[in-house]
């Protein structure tokens, strides 16, 4: 009797078995987001960040950079450093992440690892393919690392890092165009509206890739570094993107008197003139970072197949109408008002809609997995047999618990990006931005101070050089 009941109930749990199976035999603690949701792993990190001691956890973090959701660790551990003005170390981080970008471009290179990996995500969710970040998040990677150089001193290393992510900002706009494919969405009035509400959420912002910050960022390298040319055109694209900047306008009609370019009337019909420094005058260029990106949440959609319960978890943003106020920054002479240049939310939003027909693959795939898995074990039992039962019972359980949306995203990326610009006269300034401690900075002739405030909420911390 006792061998009768084992057989049938090994046969009944051998799904979930194999499945658990999988998950073992990958990298262990890296596999974490499987069933350990990611903005939970990293919220203890961004209140630290909001604290006095911002790496208290950065070695936990960095400890996880090698294994499946590496390339987000290593973001994440870069971001830290640098936030906290460790800027050796952020370049060291951003590097690995770097690295981990490259060996996803090498399409030659398919290990057992990622055949398993991806396997996994057909019996258990998204979380188990191996993260490669979304283009905003590649260009946002170069963009962080070219200041890492700039601030280390090292001028031509920021100029690689800059150009690199112009470069990045066209080709993972082709490389998405490219990879799209025709997808019959689910028939779930549910999920239309999620499409429908995160298309609202993402405002004017049409393209995740196109990032006015990351262009405005190489165009005052590019400028402070003696290339007015290349200048103007990063801001011509970032004044396309974001159009209503005041500081933004009055750079291209600066650049495009200096450069004699033919719309310089044009442009000063638009904005008025240029208005241009003292020879003893030096600039202050700020660039302000407000807050944290949102998480994703989850967004559970139940529905029966064969008689049996299935689940569809797709990513999703909450309505977040926070608005970010301007920064109000005295001790530049009159109050000095910045203006918001990018809105990172609306590219992680927009990028999250943009990668929705490959994710409605993947889930169709997988709900036919679990169903087809269900119904076997169903079918293979006798009628009144009650292990067939349990085991029926158990995997429609393991399909709901395993049924994880991919909440997966860089997390301690800022929500907002503001810029201001003003001409000085060469001395020492304090600064203070709105309610945060005062700051000592130098103005000297003919140079740039660049100012680079990021406020995570209950701190504000201040970086500047002279370029």
């Amino acid at each position: 009797m006792k061998l009768s009941l084992v057989t049938p109930l090994s046969r009944v749990f051998i799904a979930p078995a194999l499945a658990m199976g999988l998950v073992l035999g990958l990298s262990g603690c890296a596999y974490n987001s499987i069933f350990i949701n990611y903005p939970s792993q990293i919220e203890p990190l961004k209140q630290e960040l909001n604290s006095a001691t911002p790496l208290a956890g950065i070695d936990k973090l960095a400890s996880n950079i090698n294994g499946n959701d590496g390339l987000l660790y290593a973001q994440e551990a870069g971001r830290i450093a640098q936030v906290a003005g460790d800027f050796a170390a952020s370049k060291k981080y951003y590097q690995q992440a770097v690295d981990a970008y490259t060996a996803f471009d090498d399409k030659a290179k398919v290990s057992v690892s990622d055949i398993s990996a991806t396997a996994s995500s057909l019996v258990l969710n998204d979380n188990a393919i191996p993260y490669r970040g979304p283009g905003y998040e590649r260009i946002m990677l170069h963009q962080y690392q070219a200041l890492n150089y700039l601030f280390s001193g090292d001028y031509q290393g920021a100029l690689v890092e800059v150009r690199r992510s112009n470069e990045l900002q066209s080709s993972e706009q082709e490389r998405y165009q490219k990879s799209q494919k025709s997808v019959q969405a689910m028939a779930n009035g549910t999920i239309d509206a999620e499409v429908n509400k995160l298309g609202q959420a993402a405002g004017t912002v049409t393209s995740s890739f196109l990032n006015a910050y990351s262009y405005y960022t190489t165009g005052v390298l590019h400028e402070v570094l003696g290339e007015p040319n290349d200048a103007y055109i990063d801001y011509r694209k970032a004044a396309q993107i974001t159009p209503n900047n005041t500081y933004l306008q009055q750079d291209l009609v600066r650049l495009a008197k200096q450069l004699g370019m033919p719309q310089y009337d044009e442009f000063k019909r638009r904005w008025g003139d240029a208005k241009l420094p003292n020879p003893k005058d030096g600039q202050v260029i700020l660039m302000v970072e407000r807050g944290f990106v949102p998480a994703k949440q989850a967004l559970t959609v139940p529905f029966t197949i064969h008689g049996n319960w299935q689940t569809v978890s797709l990513a999703t943003y909450m309505p977040n109408n926070t608005f970010v106020p301007e920064t109000q920054v005295q001790g530049l002479g009159t109050v000095l008002k910045t203006e918001p240049i990018a809105n990172i939310d609306a590219l992680a939003i927009t990028a999250l809609k943009e990668d929705l027909p490959a994710t409605l693959v993947r889930q169709v795939a997988r709900v036919y997995a679990k169903s087809e898995m269900a119904y076997q074990v169903e079918k293979s039992g006798r009628p009144g047999n009650n292990a067939a039962d349990i085991g029926s019972i158990a995997m429609q359980i393991f399909n709901v618990v395993t049924e994880q949306a991919d909440r997966r995203s860089w997390l301690t990326l800022p929500k907002q990006a503001q810029i201001g610009r003003r001409y000085l006269s060469a001395g020492e300034y304090t600064l203070q931005l709105d309610k945060a401690p005062p700051a000592k900075i130098d103005v000297a002739a003919g140079k740039t101070t660049l100012v680079w405030a990021i406020d995570t909420g209950n701190y504000t911390r201040i970086y500047s050089i002279i370029i």
